[in-house]
């Protein structure tokens, strides 16, 4: 199951602070990580962002989705990184194979350059980023996350390989874009101001996308004090309109749920809207 999180810019426009902001972004990627989503995507909310805005949010991000053996080597000091030592571990796998230092071992990198002859320099954790040429079917542009195979430390001997590497990637897109992917499957807009999510409607969600055995979710958040309506400038109450999931609305999405339908707080921050949402929606037969 493919599963997207689309969250604005202005994700961390209620902290007080630096640090609380990214406690905050924290929270979320535990969630992309213990949920299993593979693709974490930034959109604009610039009428929504305060001191703090996309580019904090996606690169602290960014950083916590980076192998913590990589963190120092791919990100150095950066002053929107002042706070990571809050960040909570996400404990991903990213050696698999015979052993961590065995022959044949996978190791998750980071492609750091890409050169003009089809090779680009990957930092997988060995003493030095190595260079090494792209197989065909392999992406592999700057910042993205590789798998390398690694059949010898000395001399150094790897190749890049179409293997799914663990955890997810962070990206940056509008939320039109983000919206129409190929593999953007079921489009959920959370809010409170959409229909109530039930026990009876769960399955009829799963087959209704459902192809092939696998399902493609991808969910949508708002912001503090700043939902989706408010984002896209839609009326709270045109949203809650029951309609068949696999009909998209003006907006791109086939579906606006609350998936907290009996709160019982005046307000569900984002970070928890997320743990709850997917906590439902990712639920298997």
């Amino acid at each position: 199951m493919a599963v997207s999180v689309l969250v604005p810019s202005s994700l961390t426009r209620e902290a007080e602070d630096k640090r609380e902001a990214t406690r905050k972004l924290g929270y979320v990627a535990r969630a992309a990580a213990v949920f299993r989503v593979d693709r974490l995507t930034v959109f604009p909310d610039p009428a929504g962002e305060r001191s703090l805005g996309g580019g904090f949010v996606e690169t602290v991000l960014r950083y916590a989705a980076t192998p913590p053996h990589l963190r120092k080597e791919v990100w150095g000091t950066r002053d929107e990184l002042a706070y990571a030592g809050v960040l909570p571990p996400l404990r991903l796998p990213t050696r698999t194979g015979s052993g961590s230092e065995g022959s044949g071992s996978l190791r998750q990198g980071i492609v750091t350059e890409v050169g003009p002859d089809g090779r680009v320099r990957v930092n997988c954790g060995l003493q030095h980023p190595i260079s090494l040429p792209v197989p065909a079917g392999v992406a592999a542009g700057e910042g993205e996350r590789v798998t390398v195979r690694v059949s010898s430390r000395e001399p150094v001997r790897a190749k890049l390989v179409e293997a799914p590497t663990p955890g997810f990637e962070v990206r940056r897109s509008d939320l039109a874009s983000a919206l129409v992917r190929e593999d953007a499957g079921l489009a959920v807009a959370a809010s409170r101001h959409g229909e109530h999510l039930r026990v009876s409607s769960l399955d009829e969600l799963v087959e209704g996308v459902r192809e092939e055995g696998d399902l493609s979710l991808t969910v949508a958040f708002g912001a503090p004090e700043r939902g989706l309506p408010a984002i896209l400038g839609v009326d709270p109450e045109s949203v809650g309109v029951e309609r068949e999931a696999t009909t998209r609305d003006e907006h791109g999405f086939g579906l606006w749920l609350n998936t907290v339908p009996n709160q019982g707080s005046e307000v569900v921050r984002t970070e928890e809207a997320v743990w709850a949402t997917l906590a439902t929606l990712t639920l298997r037969r």
